[in-house]
């Protein structure tokens, strides 16, 4: 089956037969994969007022286990986002009763976010949700290709110094 990809693989070999084009391949489709994975999951995270950055903090807290508290800094580094992104989240969230910032008992000049009853009945009702947009995504492949891709996903990412 051709697609966009190919045929743009196609034009360059025509137009420059002297360059490997062939990380365009995986490139192309790569990037065509992560915009379309992005939308699918933007419409699950919409049905549930929700976007990627309001899921990715409220899960964050979720899977930091009870009582789902965790430093700015903590967050950051867990959420892999930067501390100003934090902090325009995390006002975002709190303003909607999601989060509420609290004084750390163990560092009098720092304070810990917290998931907030609301906070945690929404995201475990929109986690089930993303799984399902994420397993619907992934249907075409067998559970050894998904495994096998992670691991090449993973290849790049470490050789990028994500």
């Amino acid at each position: 089956m051709t697609d966009q990809v190919d045929r743009i693989l196609e034009q360059w070999q025509r137009e420059k037969p002297e360059l490997d084009v062939s990380p365009m391949a995986v490139i192309g489709r790569l990037s065509r994969a992560a915009l379309a994975v992005e939308s699918r999951l933007a419409g699950t995270f919409a049905h549930h007022g929700l976007d990627a950055s309001s899921f990715d903090v409220l899960a964050t807290l979720l899977r930091s286990g009870a009582p789902y508290k965790i430093t700015p800094v903590k967050l950051a580094r867990e959420a892999m986002i930067s501390t100003s992104a934090v902090a325009q989240r995390l006002n975002k969230l709190e303003a909607r009763g999601f989060v509420a910032r609290e004084a750390n008992p163990n560092d009098g000049r720092g304070t810990l976010v917290a998931l907030t009853d609301t906070g945690k009945e929404l995201i475990e009702k929109a986690l089930p949700d993303h799984l399902k947009t994420e397993r619907a995504i992934l249907y075409p492949l067998n559970s050894e290709e998904q495994a096998v891709l992670a691991l090449l996903l993973g290849r790049i990412d470490d050789a990028a110094g994500f």
